[in-house]
């Protein structure tokens, strides 16, 4: 029997992985049907007009899962959610107690780390909705709203954002994959079929070259990030020899497996989680009747969508997630300690903090690589806008690459399910 013939045995034999699919497939149409209900008085044609024009709420519909298009009580997305997390991360480098939490607590002290970011994220919602429905009321697409229905709408988007919160975790725990990196899957496919529609309807026979050159451009991002996300770079163990009565154990050779990207899509996820917050405060005090602050505002709309320093800012921005986030994931004290718990050693290196320092150093060495594309191919898009001037294009390349990092994280805990049901 082939090998994917026996994956796919396994896989619709084994019924609690089969339910756990199912489960995960059962939550995604939930959000999408969420992602249909909008709030009430919405102008759809003032609405659709006002996204195909603005390139920051283009992006910001695609992380609502379309939610912000029909302007739907799912609006805000998981992206409250995402803030948070990031916010509380941040707050492990500089609060001892909550590094203490995350880090050497286990699963209790995980727990009440990510009930914080849940707490967290309630504020957040109620600001991120607040400026997004006042920014749409002063744009036409909301009629002037009374204090009452902002109130009531604002309420609206909230619990909405903690109701797609609360689906991601259910997936997390009782489905398959990661759940808020699956929403995010689930809101890129909902929305790629219409922007490959944008695509086609501006299409002019000028722009031949142009779509030739993405069509392959594409392929060829998706063969990098395939390949980046399965290269590991092998460190060299071995087991020291154990006498159990007359027998001799160990004296083995292996490896430890480091891959180049550890951290996955989540660094852009990241970067553009906080990069839209500041756009989003610029565009709601761009007709502010204080002159200095209707400048300020409109030098950073300016500075963050149409300038220059937007994709160099992204490109840092995304670099510095990965080693943050490579930092929080991989901890070499762990790794050596566990090593030395196991009777196991590097070849030529002292066990403690000399191994310790030596899966440190090559972990910076390979998370330079993995950070280095990783920025190159999320301001990639940017770079096609703005040599072709097509929007979709670089909404639509964000897109690609986020789906392909997704599904190939998707599938590796497939496979690693079916590997322990097999064992």
């Amino acid at each position: 029997m082939s090998t994917f013939k026996r994956k796919l045995h396994i896989l619709l034999g084994d019924k609690g992985l089969r339910n756990s699919i199912l489960f995960t497939l059962g939550m995604l149409i939930v959000f999408r049907f969420l992602g249909t209900i909008p709030v009430p008085g919405v102008e759809p044609a003032i609405l659709q007009q006002f996204l195909s024009d603005n390139q920051f709420f283009s992006f910001l519909n695609l992380f609502s899962g379309g939610g912000l298009s029909q302007l739907s009580i799912i609006v805000l997305g998981v992206g409250p959610y995402i803030t948070s997390s990031i916010i509380m991360q941040l707050m492990t480098t500089v609060v001892p107690k909550l590094k203490k939490l995350f880090h050497e607590e286990g699963s209790i002290g995980r727990k009440k780390f990510n009930l914080y970011s849940r707490l967290l994220t309630v504020p957040i919602a109620l600001v991120q909705g607040f400026g997004i429905l006042t920014l749409l009321s002063k744009q036409g697409a909301l009629p002037s709203l009374t204090t009452t229905g902002m109130i009531t709408n604002i309420l609206v988007v909230t619990a909405g954002a903690m109701l797609i919160m609360w689906i991601g975790e259910l997936i997390t725990e009782f489905g398959v994959g990661n759940g808020v990196s699956l929403i995010i899957f689930a809101g890129i496919v909902a929305s790629l079929p219409g922007v490959l529609s944008q695509m086609v309807v501006s299409y002019t026979p000028s722009e031949l070259f142009s779509y030739v050159l993405y069509g392959i451009l594409i392929l060829i991002v998706v063969a990098a990030v395939v390949l980046i996300n399965e290269a590991e770079r092998h460190v060299p163990i071995t087991h020291a020899k154990q006498v159990r009565g007359m027998s001799t154990y160990g004296s083995a050779a292996s490896y430890v497996p480091m891959r180049i990207n550890q951290a996955g899509v989540m660094p852009i996820i990241f970067a553009l989680s906080i990069l839209l917050f500041p756009q989003m405060i610029a565009n709601y005090f761009l007709e502010s009747t204080i002159p200095w602050l209707a400048s300020a505002a409109h030098g950073i709309n300016v500075v963050l969508t149409h300038n220059i320093w937007y994709p160099i800012i992204y490109f840092v921005m995304v670099f510095g997630f990965t080693y943050f986030y490579t930092a929080i994931t991989f901890d070499p004290e762990a790794m050596s300690e566990n090593l030395a718990k196991s009777g196991s050693f590097v070849p030529g290196i002292r066990p403690g903090n000399a191994t310790s320092e030596y899966f440190a150093t090559i972990a910076n060495r390979i998370t330079f690589v993995g950070a280095s594309f990783l920025g190159l191919i999320a301001v990639l898009p940017m770079v096609l806008l703005s040599t072709t001037g097509n929007q979709a294009i670089a909404i639509g390349g964000t897109g690609v690459l986020i789906a392909v990092s997704v599904i190939l994280d998707l599938i590796k805990k497939i496979d690693a399910q079916i590997a322990m049901r097999e064992y």
